[in-house]
C-alpha cells in the first residue's frame, strides 16, 4: 500500500486514479469546502472515509505536511520497458519525453513530475536504480502531477536512449559545460523530443551524454553557478513548449 497526503495530491489521486484508492482519513475537526470536496470524490469512488486524531497523523505521515488528509492507496505500478515500447509503437504524433538520469531526492522527483504535468509532457522515464521512488514525499511535492503523466521505469537507461534514437527521437541533454544555450534549441522544428536531466550533484553521466544528439546549458547571470534540477527541468521544458508554440504560429 502507498499513502498520498495533502489536499492537492489527494484530490488528484481521487480524480485520476480512483480505482487505486482504499481509505480516506481526515483530521478530527477539519471540515471546509476543500475537505468536503474530497469526501464527495471518495463517495463517488466507493472509498470509505473516517476521522482520526492528530496523533494518528503524526505516526502515519511523519514530517510530511499532510494538511489533515491522507489517502491510503494500492501502490501504483510504474510502466516497464516493454510497456514503453508498446507506447512508442502506438505513437502517431510528435511527443515530449522527460528522462531523469539519477534524480534521487524525492522532493526533486516530485517537483519534476509537477513541472512535467504542467508542460504537457507525455512520458517520464526513470532508471530502476539510482532514482527516487514514487513515495509519499514525491507525491505530495508533485501536487497531483504524478497522476497526470505516464511514468516508465527502465532497467538500462542507455539501452532505452538508444532505442529512442533508433525511432527517430531527438535526445537533448543539459550540461553546464556546454557552450550552446537552451534558448538556441530549435525544438519547434523537431518531432518527438526527449529531454534528459541529470542527478542533483553530478549532472548527466558520461555515457548518457554520449547518447544525446545535443547538449545545452542554462546561462547564469548571477553568482549562482547552476539551478536545482527540478527548477532547471521546468525552465527547459517551458522553453521547448514556447518554441513549439511559436513555430505553429509562423
Amino acid at each position: 500500500m502507498s499513502e498520498v497526503v495533502g489536499i492537492q495530491a489527494v484530490r488528484a489521486a481521487l480524480r485520476e486514479t480512483p480505482e487505486l484508492a482504499r481509505s480516506l482519513f481526515i483530521l478530527v475537526g477539519r471540515r471546509d469546502a476543500r475537505v468536503n470536496e474530497l469526501i464527495d470524490l471518495a463517495k463517488r469512488a466507493g472509498v470509505r472515509h473516517q476521522s482520526v486524531e492528530a496523533a494518528w497523523f503524526r505516526r502515519r505521515a511523519g514530517g510530511v505536511a499532510h494538511q489533515g488528509v491522507l489517502l491510503e492507496c494500492q501502490a501504483r505500478a510504474l510502466g516497464k520497458e516493454h510497456d514503453l515500447q508498446t507506447w512508442l509503437d502506438a505513437l502517431d504524433a510528435p511527443a515530449l519525453i522527460l528522462v531523469l538520469d539519477g534524480v534521487t531526492d524525492p522532493r526533486n522527483f516530485g517537483a519534476c513530475l509537477r513541472s512535467a504535468s504542467g508542460a504537457g509532457v507525455d512520458v517520464v522515464i526513470v532508471p530502476k536504480r539510482n532514482s527516487a521512488p514514487l513515495s509519499q514525499v514525491a507525491l505530495k511535492t508533485a501536487q497531483g502531477g504524478a497522476e497526470d503523466v505516464l511514468i516508465f521505469e527502465v532497467t538500462n537507461l542507455a539501452r532505452t536512449l538508444r532505442a529512442l534514437a533508433q525511432r527517430g527521437v531527438w535526445i537533448v541533454g543539459t550540461d553546464d559545460e556546454e557552450s550552446v544555450s537552451y534558448l538556441d534549441l530549435d525544438s519547434g522544428r523537431i518531432g518527438t523530443l526527449a529531454l534528459v536531466m541529470g542527478s542533483e550533484d553530478k549532472g548527466l553521466r558520461r555515457l548518457t551524454k554520449t547518447l544525446c544528439d545535443q547538449l545545452v546549458h542554462i546561462p547564469m547571470a548571477g553568482g549562482v553557478s547552476s539551478l536545482n534540477v527540478s527548477v532547471a527541468t521546468a525552465v527547459v521544458l517551458y522553453e521547448i513548449r514556447r518554441q513549439q508554440a511559436a513555430t505553429r504560429l509562423n
